[in-house]
């Protein structure tokens, strides 16, 4: 019988997955699709993807699939095979990683959520299914030069620090659910303003042109396939690229390049940087932005502090986390992701 769990230290599975010679293809997909039996599906296809070597992270919940993974270059075509053979999967668009670098998971988890995408919003609070115009990169360029057009970051803030589009409006959100009643409020006065909505993979414009829709915004249109497939299709056609930065993504790279602008910079030290990292202290891991200069003095570390508890015997740091209060451990900081690590480390 097949575990359907990983039960192994991610440790070691980082260690495995830096060592094997796979040529991996990253990929992202998703779709609003009625799932009749969750947990069923759940279990079906992580049997599938772990008899395939496949690693990522899926949710699966009643509304449908949200799915980040990894997939050796052998086994492709059988992966295609057996996802098109599933009528809620068939033809489904797969969006295939702008720097082909195959590492991004090292563990398959396949997870059950209420939704694909959490909103914090009641089930029938809007129709997910009338969503906005979808537009290809070739139309997003050419309307947002359009007068009075709108360009919306639908990401966390986090994300857009690091790269967006030109002129956009990048709310200062740390979730989605807290974005979409911020921008609603935000434009609540230009509801017949053209408005162009774009994310990663177009998964929560998906959702957010819908809820704008519902909030009486007239013009709505979304970035087909998000900046992974903008990015694509610029590259493809010749086409001017207005995205400037980084692409943040959420595996173990981080971001992907898109342009070579660097927008944002070291939360240390204030140097130009978009090199994201999680604190390398486990019972931080405060996720900030570090250059290779402080990532060398400090360990890969946020904070003196945290790089001292790193510095210590395993069995020690162990014992400083048994029955620490979690809500007290980023009391320092803004929240977890607005570290003001400059003024923190006394640094000008």
């Amino acid at each position: 019988m097949t575990l359907l769990h990983n039960r192994v230290d991610k440790t070691v599975l980082k260690k495995r997955l830096k060592e094997e010679d796979l040529k991996r293809i990253t990929l992202s997909f998703y779709r609003y699709v009625i799932i009749s039996d969750p947990p069923a599906l759940r279990d079906e296809l992580f049997r599938q993807w772990k008899e395939l070597d496949i690693l990522g992270r899926i949710y699966i919940a009643r509304e449908g699939i949200n799915a980040q993974m990894s997939v050796p270059e052998s086994n492709w075509d059988i992966f295609l095979v057996r996802l098109n053979a599933n009528s809620c999967f068939k033809n489904i668009p797969l969006k295939i990683a702008v720097d082909g670098n195959g590492k991004s998971f090292y563990k398959l988890a396949v997870k059950l959520r209420a939704k694909i995408v959490a909103d914090g919003l009641k089930e029938d609070a809007y129709d997910v299914t009338n969503v906005g115009k979808h537009l290809s990169a070739a139309e997003f360029n050419k309307a947002m030069e359009l007068p009075d057009t709108l360009v919306v970051d639908m990401r966390n803030h986090y994300e857009s620090e690091i790269g967006h589009f030109e002129g956009a409006i990048t709310p200062d959100a740390d979730t989605f659910r807290d974005e979409l009643p911020l921008v609603a409020d935000m434009l609540k006065d230009k509801k017949d303003q053209k408005i162009l909505l774009y994310c990663t993979g177009g998964i929560r414009c998906e959702k957010a042109s819908a809820y704008f829709k519902h909030q009486g915004f007239k013009d709505v249109n979304q970035l087909y396939g998000g900046i992974i497939e903008y990015a694509h299709q610029v590259k493809a056609q010749g086409l001017e690229s207005k995205f400037r930065g980084k692409n943040f993504v959420f595996d173990e790279r981080l971001g992907e390049r898109i342009s070579e602008e660097i927008i944002s910079s070291c939360h240390q030290c204030g140097e130009p940087c978009d090199t994201h990292t999680n604190c390398a202290n486990p019972d931080c891991h405060l996720l900030f932005i570090q250059c290779e200069s402080c990532r060398i003095k400090f360990d890969g570390c946020c904070t003196p502090e945290c790089k001292a508890v790193v510095a210590l015997p395993i069995e020690e740091q162990r014992r400083l986390r048994k029955g620490k209060n979690k809500k007290d451990a980023h009391a320092v900081y803004k929240s977890r992701l607005r570290p003001n690590l400059k003024n923190l480390l006394n640094l000008k």
